[in-house]
């Protein structure tokens, strides 16, 4: 009996042993792993190359290969651009999760060697969210973005209009193809420059004396402003995402942007000086006539509040560039993207005549207060928005760390809303590649960045200031130009020949330029 007592407490004992063993192994393990950091729960997304990630996915249309991955990988979608890490936000969902929910977190942009070397940084396109940011933003809307002001300029919009319908006649008259893009690039130009320092107005002084400035070479400033748009698509310099590589500019892209920077500049200062000169010499008498003007006096404004960043030379060339990039080739590209779908369906073009002449009647030309009364033009433009938009990738850039619909999105990830696909998402949109104004007939939805199914113009703290000016010259010239003519494919070729191919960059256009025969449709004396 002894034997066997000795045998049991000696089992006891090694069993406790062996519990105790076990407890401290458990919680030793638990303290690894409570130390370890926890795996984070990130959006899908294909597996990144070493080095270049998942930069060769993108191909030569950036938002049409996005899509394509976006319906594998989801509404929410994770890359990797060389080291930078990429979210895509696919869905009108995840878009208003960016642009309105986070919009704080993610109202700043990841800078590019082009907006980091032009102007110093002085564009507002490119500039991190910030004072400049947002004083910069409140000057170009105050100016654009008030009602009372865009109307007091409408004899601009309409003088610019009447050259182009002029100019259109006269090729009509000569039985000449028009290429529309040329036509629509001189008017958007105009309109710009004349905002910018109208010509066609003078400053009396007191001695009796008119001053002008000379006209702004707009040709040359519209050359300036492609290149800006070629140089500034999302993958166009392989430095801007594998940063060790910027030094051998592999593709010269850092000797263009240098190159592209300091012929800018060399433009716009003469432009500026010439300005400052007639403001000296005008003195007190000074009124100023257009926005170079207004920018001038405010750098100059000995009341301008301390805690306001100084309005330096750059930054004035970064506004005047703000102001002619954002007016110019988004206008143009969305009215002959309008153009190219109507050439397509020429049956939308006979509708839009139809309504035309029965709302206006063919007295008179086409008045922007009109276009309240147009249903089917404002239609046409919304579903060229839909399936155009001019500016496909809205990139964004997180502030901070943020949780996004489950997904923890760490600090410096690039956020790219995709508007292509959006308005292209049959979840959303029926018919979703076919063009068809007629389904905003009716319909509320509007494009000034309340409704997230369609973003032309953008949204939240980085919405395009002027989006309300170039609504109303997109509205009035599709309206005026429709009114006005009747047009034909020229060449023999046929509405089914029309291709519907895009050229990328910032901004997104027909690749193949389409050349119309036209005819007067209103009496003689209109023109």
């Amino acid at each position: 009996m002894t034997y066997n007592y000795e045998y049991f407490l000696a089992s006891v004992v090694q069993q406790q042993a062996a519990f105790s063993w076990l407890l401290a192994t458990i919680a030793f393990l638990f303290i690894i792993n409570q130390r370890q950091p926890r795996k984070r729960k990130t959006p899908p997304g294909p597996k990144p190359w070493p080095i270049t990630g998942n930069l060769n996915l993108l191909g030569s249309i950036p938002h049409q290969s996005l899509d394509s991955l976006s319906q594998k990988y989801g509404e929410l979608m994770l890359l990797n651009l060389g080291s930078t890490p990429v979210l895509v936000a696919s869905s009108p969902k995840t878009a208003k999760l960016v642009l309105k929910t986070h919009d704080a977190v993610f109202a700043s942009r990841h800078t590019p060697a082009l907006g980091a070397r032009l102007f110093e940084g002085g564009a507002l396109f490119w500039s991190p969210y910030g004072p400049w940011l947002r004083q910069g933003r409140r000057i170009l809307s105050s100016e654009l973005a008030v009602t009372r002001k865009i109307d007091s300029l409408e004899y601009v919009r309409v003088e610019e209009r009447i050259s182009l319908v002029s100019r259109l006649y006269e090729a009509a008259a000569a039985s000449k193809p028009v290429l529309l893009r040329d036509h629509l690039s001189k008017l958007t130009g105009s309109i710009s420059a004349r905002l910018l320092s109208d010509h066609k107005k003078s400053c009396k002084t007191g001695d009796g004396r008119e001053l002008r400035t000379a006209p702004i070479d707009m040709k040359r400033l519209n050359e300036l402003v492609d290149e800006f748009f070629r140089l500034g698509g999302l993958v166009s310099n392989l430095g801007d995402w594998v940063p060790w590589l910027r030094p051998f500019d592999l593709q010269g892209c850092e000797k263009r942007v240098k190159g592209f920077s300091e012929e800018y500049e060399q433009f716009l200062d003469p432009v500026i000086e010439e300005h400052r000169a007639l403001m000296k010499a005008a003195g007190k008498d000074f009124v100023p006539n257009g926005l170079i003007d207004v920018f001038l006096q405010r750098a100059d404004d000995p009341n301008v509040e301390e805690s306001e960043v100084a309005l330096t030379r750059h930054r004035i060339m970064g506004l005047i560039h703000d102001v002619v990039s954002g007016g110019t080739d988004t206008s143009t590209g969305s009215l002959e993207w309008a153009f190219q779908e109507m050439a397509r369906k020429p049956n939308v073009m006979e509708k839009a005549k139809e309504e035309l002449d029965r709302v206006i009647g063919r007295e008179r030309w086409v008045e922007e207060k009109d276009i309240a009364h147009l249903p089917y033009i404002e239609s046409i433009i919304k579903e060229t928005f839909r399936l155009h938009p001019v500016g496909t990738l809205l990139p964004r850039y997180s502030m901070e760390d943020c949780n996004l619909d489950g997904y923890e999105v760490t600090k410096g990830t690039l956020v790219v809303v995709n508007v292509w696909s959006i308005g292209r998402n049959p979840e959303y949109w029926e018919r979703a590649e076919q063009f068809l104004p007629e389904r905003f007939l009716g319909s509320d939805i509007d494009v000034k960045g309340n409704d997230f199914s369609m973003l032309p113009f953008g949204s939240g703290r980085r919405m395009c200031p002027g989006y309300n000016l170039g609504l109303k010259v997109v509205q009035a010239t599709l309206a005026n130009l429709l009114h006005g003519f009747n047009w034909k494919l020229s060449g023999g070729m046929k509405p089914e020949d029309v291709s519907m191919e895009e050229v990328y960059g910032l901004t997104t256009h027909p690749k193949f330029q389409l050349s119309y025969l036209i005819e007067p449709r209103l009496p003689t004396h209109l023109y």
